[in-house]
């Protein structure tokens, strides 16, 4: 769901249009702030396959910036993330399908964090006019296969390269093999300082300084033992702007996901840019 989440705090999500009396029916709400709360709603829909219904979810949730971490249409499985906008932790929202009697089931299931709260008003509001998008029979297989095809819409993640080089390193403890899935494709824009300029197989390397937790002054509650760094491949026609860069200084670049890895500990963007 397309929302502002803060810790305790509360969250707004897009505007939304009517949904189906059915799926405000079926919303249910459990859990609390402390625990985590939990939002599920459904649909049932006339001549509506599983992989259809899961392809045109595809299209639905990628049209409103969700992260899609996995799709399984033939399975009716799909995993989705409401996104980290900087200020908000992502959270999960798994999607499944099922179908009897020529007719087709579509539940989704949101879980928040701890510490993170959303009005039900508004959990409904944004799930039902997902889930009233879906349509049977050939109309649905048409708007699968779009579905299948789509791009997420969400903005660029803009933040400092500490907050990103904490949030990775949170990310690796929770589950490693997800963050490939969650960041793939994802467009970066990182503020910092630079820690070292290198060049490799013709190619010019920036890194940004991030501190080890132990050098931090302040650390905050929960923050992972280690540290992610942060590593740009500069795009072509910036060679002049990285021969520039100088240990210590202040830089705010653009980049383009291309790899991670969890043992080394090291976030490496692509066809980074200055955006200063």
């Amino acid at each position: 769901m397309r929302i502002c989440l803060m810790a305790a705090g509360a969250a707004v999500f897009l505007p939304s249009m009517a949904q189906a009396a059915t799926c405000e029916e079926s919303f249910a709400k459990a859990g609390s702030i402390i625990s985590g709360q939990r939002f599920t709603a459904s649909v049932t829909v006339p001549a509506l396959t599983p992989a259809s219904a899961i392809g045109q979810m595809r299209g639905i949730v990628a049209g409103k910036g969700y992260d899609v971490l996995v799709a399984e249409p033939e399975d009716g499985s799909m995993l989705i993330e409401q996104p980290q906008t900087g200020k908000a932790r992502a959270f999960p929202i798994t999607i499944t399908a099922t179908s009897s009697g020529g007719q087709g089931t579509v539940q989704m299931e949101a879980k928040l964090r701890a510490g993170q709260t959303v009005p039900a008003d508004a959990a409904k509001t944004e799930m039902c006019e997902m889930l009233g998008g879906l349509k049977g029979g050939k109309a649905g297989l048409a708007a699968a296969a779009s579905g299948m095809k789509a791009v997420s819409t969400a903005p660029p993640l803009e933040m400092d390269a500490l907050s990103l080089s904490q949030q990775i390193s949170k990310d690796t403890e929770r589950n490693a093999a997800a963050i490939p899935l969650r960041y793939q494709g994802k467009t970066f824009i990182i503020k910092g300082m630079v820690d070292l300029v290198t060049k490799d197989r013709g190619e010019y390397i920036v890194t940004y300084k991030i501190p080890h937790p132990y050098q931090q002054g302040i650390r905050l509650p929960g923050q992972a033992a280690f540290k992610t760094d942060i590593a740009c491949v500069m795009a072509k026609g910036q060679a002049a702007f990285a021969l520039q860069l100088k240990p210590g200084k202040s830089i705010r670049m653009s980049g383009v996901y291309q790899n991670f890895s969890p043992t080394d500990h090291i976030l490496l963007l692509e066809n980074c840019r200055s955006a200063s």
